[in-house]
């Protein structure tokens, strides 16, 4: 029957009452509730009352009504359409009424087992604490570092990233301040040299209490993966959110004057300006020796600067573009233009494939004129600062690239285990079994070689790591690219309709075959960096006696 007005606000009244009393409910209570407009289910042993819900059901009233759902318990069915997250989501974790009462010790024992089970304990959804319960890399600051990582980025961002990605949000000036605040900025350049002092004399805090002299590149590491886990697969999201500052803003740690940075960095680590990377042009990504844009020296030391800029990540957002131009006599230099109300410097947004919430930009640079004090580094100097800004990108693109893999890794572990098909759960199927050990065989390997490879940067200076571990950290990179194929592919089959279905179960699988490829692109093409490798293996190797 439909209840009229008057029940149903008896009905919402009782249910509130037995939320509040944590009431319990035997099936043959709930049973009778399984009608339009006085309709209750059961879900991991909480009862929910549906009754209002109905009309509001995204799925429409059909799937509600049908006979198994209907008064029933539905656990099997719900988690076959929906993830557990949902129901933590404040406008469904009102609808919980109360629980089923058990009628047995087995029930009791099976109604204590439904909390889910922490990520560290599904296989390899960790890189530590699934396996390797045991490391010779990280020390306790390392884990309250990425404890604190975590919390900040699991209340402040990964709740709202789904809807900035979708949206395409840039990141507000709140934002901003909250990411500056928390010291994520000032981790992007924390282990710079010149970093402690500057934190020490203005204040600087980083996450979990890590001193500036303690940061090494496995906290970097850390907060690469952390950053990505934090985002929910909104791999465009997170390069609106650092993406453009991650590598615009070291470069003036390692080149640029002191004035420079009190001037320009200080505002961007706290959150108070936006940086960006200014070197891809439509003329050259890869081959960065090709760009066009023209710096000219004016008399009073200064340039005048004309050119275009493309794909630049973060730069809808950017205050300050660490920019590459080349000059008649002086070769490549490096500067930093500022946007001004002048006009000499736009941006426009391109679309790309992933979310526009990464602000990659077009942007439009004529007649800018660049004071003396905003030259980088030395003049010539600036394809030599730009490849050793490159090593370090790459291998922070490795770190979070492979996390992102990890991800997807997680989700279909998870899914494998939940989703049944003819009769049985799909992690029985030894096909999936294949493509899972097969995407975790890729993924742990990659990481091993990722730690021992930070391992070596840990002990070298940035001179030595762009002399010795150019060509490594490019097979790395060429790799996992390679290893994210693979994994896209796998999850693409396990998830089935749902791999393309940008809402729902495979939301983070549809995000991820969609952007993946960035990583196989931006930094270095693969085919590049799988050249490159060898070609500075072989510089080593060229003079050795090596006969067969």
């Amino acid at each position: 029957r439909v209840l009229s007005n008057a029940d149903r606000v008896v009905c919402g009244a009782r249910a509130m009452a037995s939320e509040e009393a944590g009431a319990t409910f035997t099936a043959e209570e709930v049973a009778e509730h399984n009608k339009e407009g006085d309709l209750w289910v059961v879900i991991d042993r909480h009862v929910y009352d549906l009754s209002k819900f109905l009309v509001l059901h995204p799925g429409g009233i059909p799937p509600l009504v049908d006979p198994a759902v209907a008064g029933k318990d539905a656990t099997d069915l719900f988690y076959g359409l929906h993830r557990a997250s949902t129901l933590d989501e404040k406008k469904y974790a009102k609808l919980r009424i109360g629980k089923l009462a058990s009628t047995s010790h087995s029930e009791a024992k099976a109604s204590r087992a439904v909390a889910p089970r922490r990520a560290d304990e599904l296989p390899y959804a960790e890189a530590l604490g699934s396996w390797r319960k045991h490391s010779p890399y990280y020390k306790e600051t390392h884990h309250k570092f990425r404890s604190a990582l975590r919390e900040f980025m699991d209340r402040e961002i990964k709740p709202f990233c789904r809807g900035w990605d979708d949206r395409g949000d840039l990141p507000t000036k709140e934002i901003d301040k909250l990411l500056g605040e928390a010291g994520v900025f000032a981790c992007l350049v924390a282990g710079e040299e010149g970093a402690a002092e500057l934190f020490r004399e203005h204040g600087v805090v980083l996450p979990g209490g890590v001193k500036a002299e303690e940061f090494d590149y496995f906290h970097g590491l850390i907060l690469s993966e952390e950053i990505r886990r934090g985002i929910d697969g909104c791999y465009g999201v997170g390069d609106g959110l650092i993406g453009g500052m991650s590598i615009g803003l070291p470069p003036l740690l390692k080149f640029g004057t002191p004035e420079m940075i009190r001037r320009c960095v200080l505002p961007c680590i706290r959150g108070e300006r936006r940086i960006c990377l200014a070197i891809s042009e439509p003329y050259a990504g890869s081959d960065v020796a090709q760009i066009r844009c023209m710096a000219t020296p004016t008399p009073e030391g200064g340039w005048i600067v004309s050119g275009v800029k493309k794909w630049i990540t973060g730069g809808m957002m950017a205050e300050y573009f660490t920019t590459l131009a080349r000059t008649e006599k002086h070769g490549p230099v490096m500067l930093l233009l500022e946007r001004d109300e002048g006009g000499a410097l736009t941006t426009s947004p391109i679309k790309t494939s992933y979310s526009p919430a990464a602000g990659t930009s077009f942007v439009s640079i004529h007649n800018a004129k660049v004071p003396p004090e905003n030259l980088i580094g030395k003049a010539g100097m600036g394809f030599h600062q730009t490849m050793a800004n490159f090593n370090f990108e790459r291998w922070a693109m490795i770190c979070s690239g492979n996390r992102h893999s990890r991800m997807v890794l997680e989700e279909c572990m998870k899914w494998a285990l939940q989703r049944k098909v003819f009769g049985k759960s799909l992690i029985q199927q030894p096909v999936i079994r294949y493509k899972l050990a097969e995407m975790a065989a890729a993924v742990e390997t990659l990481h091993s070689m990722l730690e021992d490879l930070t391992f070596q940067m840990c002990n070298m200076t940035p001179a030595e790591i762009n002399k010795h571990l150019a060509g490594p950290i490019a097979l790395l990179k060429y790799k996992q690219t390679r290893v994210a194929t693979v994994v896209s592919d796998n999850a693409c089959q396990i998830f089935g309709g749902r791999a393309i279905t940008s809402s729902g179960m495979g939301y983070v699988i549809e995000k991820f075959q969609r952007s993946f490829k960035f990583q196989a692109i931006l930094g270095g093409s693969e085919e590049i960096m799988a050249d490159f490798a060898i070609r500075q293996a072989m510089r080593s190797a060229k003079d050795m006696p090596a006969r067969l």
